[in-house]
């Protein structure tokens, strides 16, 4: 039998208002055992909370709603208190004494939801996107992809699947009738219009920039001023400025949020030819690493030394004695604040285009392998002649598209989902 779980669903105490969230087959027994009845559905009720010896613990509401018309799927109940800290642990004792409840693992609630079917895998992966959003744009995407957007997207996807897959049993069932003997011409146009949309989809901006941020790199020689200018950037003094050379041995990394848009500043190594230090050789070799990987590099060094697509800035404009740079886009100086509003917004208009559109859901990299396998079992089969083969292609299609929304899916892929929420959620 299923176990009854609960767990604190609002903020950490103390607060002005706890909580409790409690779901299963035991939510009866514990209205019952902690407030003497069983309130209306959906009716927030006054109760007075007590433990099993009697005593009185404080006095909130009830909330009741009966299964299967919950977020779980279940029997689901919420007792609001007071949010102290003496309170709520009373209040979770008193549940802890019930029969058969007892407290929710990270992401429980939202788990048996997905079990119960009241969300699929990708809403529940929206769910968790929303919980951790910083940004406004990270917030459209994940309401997008938790009010199942993309669920809604691949649903149509795989209705027009199964009407491809009946026209070819059909075919390989009655090959020797003459009106069933071949596919009808608008079959492998519309296979390929299918293609066409999982497509486009699967080339869409990432989650990963999204959730990660959009990375931009400073690189250049020593004292080029890149970690005087990452400092400028990130509003901080992460960077520690001095005029010696290789200041800077390792990578520094600052989360920022500009416009709305999060980014990634990555401050590192100034890059030289390595002498006798090896950990500046370290730090030097570690640079080159984070240029590869950033999606766009800001370059402080001389102009056309900086790897491709960089762009050329010219980070010391207040100095006179600063060596000529003409081919700069621009011009800044982290001293006086010159050119600083500039850059900032040339970065926010530049990142904005390699973002999801606001609201639209961005998918992740498990979704898009999942599409990705799609795609290809749908290019297999406007390609194949021979009906058995696309059948089996259009079936490769139809399980990537039902291991995208948890129709089927690994218990390791749902331990890694739902281990990613809080506990109470």
């Amino acid at each position: 039998m299923m176990e009854t779980i609960f767990a604190l669903s609002s903020g950490m105490p103390p607060a002005g208002i706890g909580v409790i969230r409690i779901t299963g087959p035991q939510v009866r027994a514990a209205l019952l055992a902690v407030t003497g009845r069983v309130p209306e559905t959906r009716r927030a009720t006054r109760a007075i909370f007590r433990n099993n010896a009697g005593d009185r613990l404080d006095d909130g509401l009830t909330l009741f709603f009966a299964g299967p018309n919950s977020v779980t799927g279940e029997d689901l109940a919420e007792f609001h208190c007071h949010g102290g800290r003496a309170v709520i642990a009373a209040v979770e004792q008193a549940l802890g004494a019930v029969p058969e409840c007892r407290r929710a693992e990270p992401g429980e609630f939202t788990r048996r939801a997905f079990a119960n079917g009241r969300i699929d895998l990708a809403e529940a992966e929206g769910l968790a996107d929303l919980l951790s959003a910083e940004t406004e744009i990270q917030r459209r995407s994940a309401v997008q992809m938790a009010s199942g957007a993309l669920s809604r997207q691949v649903e149509a996807w795989r209705e027009q699947l199964l009407i491809f897959s009946a026209q070819v049993e059909a075919v390989l069932d009655f090959d020797d009738e003459d009106d069933v003997s071949s596919l009808p011409e608008s079959f492998s146009a519309g296979v390929n219009t299918l293609l066409e949309e999982v497509t486009s989809a699967l080339e869409a901006p990432h989650a990963e920039v999204l959730r990660e941020g959009y990375r931009v790199a400073l690189a250049g020689p020593p004292n080029a001023g890149k970690s005087t200018l990452f400092n400028a950037l990130t509003d901080s003094e992460a960077a520690i400025t001095a005029e010696l050379a290789g200041t800077t041995r390792d990578v520094l990394t600052q989360s920022v949020a500009l416009g709305g848009i999060p980014f990634t500043l990555v401050d590192m190594a100034g890059l030289r030819t390595p002498g006798v230090d090896q950990i500046e050789a370290i730090g030097i070799a570690r640079a080159g690493d984070e240029i590869a990987r950033a999606d766009l590099v800001l370059w402080l060094g001389a102009s056309g030394e900086g790897p491709a697509d960089c762009w050329e800035i010219d980070a010391q404009c207040d100095r006179e004695d600063r060596p000529a740079k003409p081919l700069s886009q621009h011009s800044v100086s982290a001293l006086t604040g010159e050119g600083l509003a500039e850059l900032r917004q040339a970065l926010i208009d530049h990142a904005r285009h390699a973002m999801p559109m606001p609201g639209v859901a961005a998918l992740n990299a498990r979704q898009r392998d999942r599409l990705a396998e799609a795609v290809s079992g749908l290019a297999g089969a406007a390609h194949e002649g021979d009906p058995l083969l696309v059948a089996e292609r259009l079936r490769q299609a139809r399980l990537a598209f039902d291991a995208l929304t948890g129709r089927a899916s690994t218990e390791d892929v749902l331990d890694a989902l739902f281990g990613r929420f809080c506990i109470g959620k």
